[in-house]
């Protein structure tokens, strides 16, 4: 079992490193789409909606419902992509400190 002295290092360094990675993932970007790709968003890794791309097929007034549908769709599925590839990171961080099982960064 490593000292206390060691662990709290490791702690340091990796609070410095999820640091540099919340910025790293403001940065990113990450593209959800929907309806065949009719719709798209992109959003930061951060999971903060940045643009939408409406194919203008979809731009009819009886077809607002359907619209909406494929936004939220497409919404849900950057984020999911986002916080996907934050866990991924996030793992990799974690990797030399002893973290007990269940704790979740």
């Amino acid at each position: 079992m490593k000292n206390l002295t060691d662990i709290m290092k490791q702690a340091r360094a990796l609070q410095s490193k999820m640091e540099g990675l919340q910025v790293e993932l403001e940065a990113l970007e990450v593209e959800g789409a929907s309806g065949g790709g009719l719709v798209r968003v992109a959003m930061t890794g951060k999971g903060v909606l940045k643009r939408v791309a409406i194919d203008p097929s979809l731009m009819k007034a009886e077809e607002r419902e359907i619209l909406e549908d494929l936004i939220v769709a497409a919404s849900n599925d950057a984020k999911a992509k986002a916080e996907k590839l934050a866990a991924e990171k996030m793992q990799g961080l974690a990797g030399g400190l002893p973290i007990p099982p269940g704790f979740g960064l």
